[in-house]
This record gives C-alpha cells, sequence and structure tokens, in this order.
C-alpha cells in the first residue's frame, strides 16, 4: 500500500500510480537514503526513542542492504515500491520486523528526500570536480610538450595570428579552472544539513541537529526548517555550473574538429 493509501478506499488508477511514482528515476538515491536513515537511527537513539540494541539493529540490516545495493543497483527497480524511501523502509523491515517501521519517528518525507538529494549532489559534484582535476593537468602535460609548436589562431573562422599549441591548450586550462572554481562555490553553499527539520515546522523531539550534520558530513545544520525542506537551489546552481563545462568542453571538440 502507498504512504498516503490508508485515506482511500480503492487502489489508485495505474494511469495516476505511473505519473506519481518516482522509484524509476530516484532509486539512485538509495545509498544516500541509506546512510541519512543511519544517522537518524543514532539521533533516535539519543533522545531514547531507540534502545541500544534496537539501534544495532538497525545499522546493521541497513548497511546489509547498503552492500546489497551498491553490488546491484538496478535490482530496486524490480520492486512495486512507490520510491526509494519506500523501498528501503520495506527492505528494512523484511529484515528485522516492526522495528524497521520505529525508524521513521519524528522524520518527514520531506527532509528525508531534501538530505538524500544533498548528499548525492555534494557527491556527484566531488566526481566532477576530480574529473576537471584530471582534465587540467592532462591539458597542462600537454602544454609542457608543446612551447613551440606553432599553428594558427582565428578569430570569426578566419586563420589571425599565430600562436603555439600550449597556448591553446593553456585557454582551456583557464575555463575549466573558472569551471573548477564555480562548482567548489555550489558544494560550499549546498553544505547544510537539513534533516531533523521534519515536514516544515521541525521534530518533536530534541534532536541535535548540528551532531547530526556533522555524522552526515555536512558543515552545519540548516536554520529555518521551512525553508530547508524546500531548498532546490543547489541543483540548478549544479545544473548550471555542469552546462558551462559542456560549453567549455563542446568549444574544445569543435576547436579539434576545426584544426583537423
Amino acid at each position: 500500500m502507498a504512504l498516503w493509501g490508508g485515506r482511500f478506499s480503492q487502489a489508485a488508477d495505474k494511469r495516476f500510480q505511473a505519473f506519481n511514482d518516482s522509484l524509476r528515476f530516484d532509486y539512485r538515491l538509495a545509498e544516500q537514503d541509506i546512510v541519512g536513515s543511519i544517522a537518524w537511527s543514532k539521533a533516535l537513539r539519543s533522545v531514547g526513542v531507540l534502545s541500544d540494541d534496537e539501534q544495532q539493529q538497525l545499522e546493521l540490516a541497513l548497511n546489509e542492504l547498503k552492500l546489497s545495493v551498491m553490488e546491484n543497483p538496478k535490482q530496486i527497480l524490480s520492486s512495486e515500491a512507490e520510491d526509494i524511501h519506500s523501498w528501503v523502509e520495506q527492505q528494512l523491515i523484511d529484515k528485522v520486523g516492526d522495528l524497521g517501521k520505529k525508524l521513521h519517528t519524528g522524520r518527514s518525507r520531506n527532509d528525508q528526500v531534501a538530505t538524500d538529494l544533498k548528499l548525492w549532489c555534494r557527491q556527484q559534484g566531488q566526481q566532477i570536480l576530480l574529473s576537471l582535476d584530471k582534465l587540467q593537468q592532462q591539458l597542462v602535460d600537454v602544454a609542457s610538450q608543446h612551447h613551440d609548436t606553432v599553428l594558427p589562431g582565428y578569430t570569426h573562422l578566419q586563420r589571425a595570428q599565430p600562436v603555439t599549441f600550449a597556448h591553446w591548450c593553456l585557454a582551456y586550462l583557464e575555463m575549466f579552472e573558472r569551471d573548477t572554481t564555480r562548482l567548489q562555490d555550489v558544494l560550499k553553499r549546498l553544505d547544510t544539513c537539513p534533516l531533523g527539520s521534519g515536514a516544515l515546522a521541525g521534530t518533536a523531539y530534541p534532536i541535535d541537529r548540528d551532531a547530526l550534520a556533522q555524522q552526515l558530513g555536512f558543515e552545519r545544520a540548516t536554520r529555518n526548517s521551512l525553508d530547508s525542506v524546500s531548498d532546490r537551489d543547489h541543483v540548478m546552481e549544479m545544473l548550471s555550473a555542469a552546462s558551462i563545462s559542456m560549453l567549455h568542453l563542446s568549444r574544445m571538440a569543435e576547436d579539434m574538429i576545426f584544426y583537423n
């Protein structure tokens, strides 16, 4: 049954279900959802909602599930779960019984998905930074070998002044350096943890949100719960930064085609 199914006497129309269910794309958040759930289990233990034994059972089951997902993430797609949160919860209940339901105490799907998405964006952003760094290093290595390799510089598709191939390489080094600093700025701004914000007005339990943020690797907790669950600025910023990088890559590819 869907999370909201208790309000209805009949099953949802299949067309609505196909429109509403998000598992086909948010299954990519599985590892982040599990990591966030482990952190939340520790927060619940700290306020007495879970005993030490209960928290340890949940953490063990979640870690087993994480390993399974890492080995085969596509396995999730065979499920009829509504979204990745429902899938993780059902898998957990299958492993530890009703204790799995207890994990959602004081937490909302709203702060859960906001946290998952930030964790995923942070991971993807760091991978892109590594790729940009590798690309810049390759450009420097090639440039160092071609100080004296001369080729025509173009303006408006017309030959203009002679330049070296090294100079051409280092032009793109500058572009990708701006891409790097732009992405670093995005990652710095998203480095706040929304978990513990509840549906929109916080949680009823005295959770130490700063400790929770640090456990998940964030610099600090978010300050306003209403903003926390609705903020997707970081997604738009990452898309913008990635689009600019792709334009630079496209320009470099076009240059290579032109010279060839």
